[in-house]
């Protein structure tokens, strides 16, 4: 570990944001094995445990969970890597077309691996663009786009976003689909229905992209903020501020019944509220690995960032498909040979699947594979 710990200790790389992609990776990933799944039926309803591993698991509808937070960790985290790969770029002396050309190409191949992601999950070729990555594709562009605008005006096109979204959605005309914020009759549903003929069960909507696309703009602002010039307790303070300010604006849009948090429609208060929480959680990172030098831990989350595509794409796809059952034939075998039954063994296979799954992404850091896009 070494070698691990050296590399993240570069002068000019950003240790807080490798830790905050890190963990997102790390919590994804570990989704992909069923750990929590599992570890939800091995304690009993009502325990302190339960509810606990409850928050790894996203609310039905109306509410927030942290499990709700990771997917706009997501978008907002490649918002600030934005800022730090562009500049990188444009300081080596790339053309504003060469880095067009490069976000374009990256937003195709993103878009068609969400695709491909859901064949995977139904085993047959489907169109559904329910996917983070079919929807970081739109966010990533949009962001792009915009990037080299004044921060007012890039503040004005995300609230932009949401504001126009709130409207459709209270407002859409079509009698089914005219109740903005009931599962499957929503603007979101009829969308679904026009570009892909069907409807989430789970009321997932694809037209998400749009309010989400929010999350990747404040990514890129609060990359700025931490790129400046600004003293270092200044940038924390002003990640705070603008995070608690978004906490209270979205929790309050809720409590008075004015917008109610939904994740699966991406409601405004939703999106608001998640972004503060993106905020608080960067600035606790900055504070503690860049300002505070708490380095020791950053390693082990660091290096399932550094593939954070790759490690996606695999979790959901040989992990979760093949990996999970392969391992659990001799988790199940063995354990039972010893005497253990039943959901314990569950947790120790998906434990066991997500320790593999941290080897592959050491064994790829350790012979310098970055598979990037």
């Amino acid at each position: 570990m070494t070698e691990l710990a050296d590399s993240v200790k570069e002068p000019k790389r950003l240790l807080s944001l490798d830790l905050f992609r890190g963990i997102t990776m790390f919590l994804l990933v570990a989704e992909s094995t069923r750990l929590y799944s599992e570890l939800n039926r091995l304690f009993p309803e009502g325990s302190i445990i339960h509810g606990l591993v409850t928050q790894f698991h996203h609310h039905p509808w109306n509410g927030l969970r942290f499990w709700d937070l990771v997917q706009p960790y997501f978008m907002f985290i490649v918002g600030v890597s934005m800022v730090f790969s562009l500049q990188k770029r444009w300081d080596r002396g790339d053309t504003w077309g060469e880095t067009t050309r490069h976000i374009l190409r990256r937003c195709i191949i993103l878009f068609f691996l969400g695709v491909i992601l859901h064949c995977g999950y139904s085993r047959e070729l489907v169109w559904e663009l329910w996917n983070v990555l079919t929807q970081l594709s739109f966010t990533i562009l949009l962001a792009y786009l915009i990037i080299r605008l004044p921060l007012r005006t890039q503040l004005i096109v995300s609230f932009g976003l949401l504001l126009g979204m709130e409207a459709i959605y209270r407002w859409f005309p079509v009698t089914g689909f005219d109740h903005p914020f009931v599962r499957g009759e929503n603007f979101g549903a009829w969308f679904d229905t026009m570009i892909m003929g069907k409807i989430n069960g789970g009321g997932w909507v694809a037209i998400n992209c749009v309010p989400t696309a929010a999350h990747t703009i404040w990514g890129v602002l609060a990359g700025k903020v931490l790129i400046g010039e600004r003293e270092n307790r200044d940038k924390v303070r002003i990640l705070i501020l603008a995070g608690l300010l978004g906490i209270a604006v979205g929790y309050g849009l809720d409590w008075v019944g004015l917008t109610p948090i939904i994740k699966r429609i991406c409601t405004s208060s939703f999106v608001i509220v998640s972004g503060g929480w993106c905020l608080l959680t960067l600035a606790a990172c900055y504070w503690a690995v860049d300002m505070k030098g708490y380095k020791r831990f950053v390693a082990p989350f660091a290096i399932v960032g550094m593939n954070p595509i790759f490690i996606y794409m695999f979790s959901e796809t040989a992990g979760k498909q093949w990996l999970n059952g392969f391992v659990g034939i001799f988790s199940d075998g063995i354990l039972g040979q010893v005497g253990l039954q039943g959901n314990l063994v569950g947790v120790f296979g998906a434990v066991t699947v997500l320790v593999c799954e941290w080897y592959l992404c050491y064994w790829l850091f350790k012979r310098q594979i970055f598979i990037k896009i």
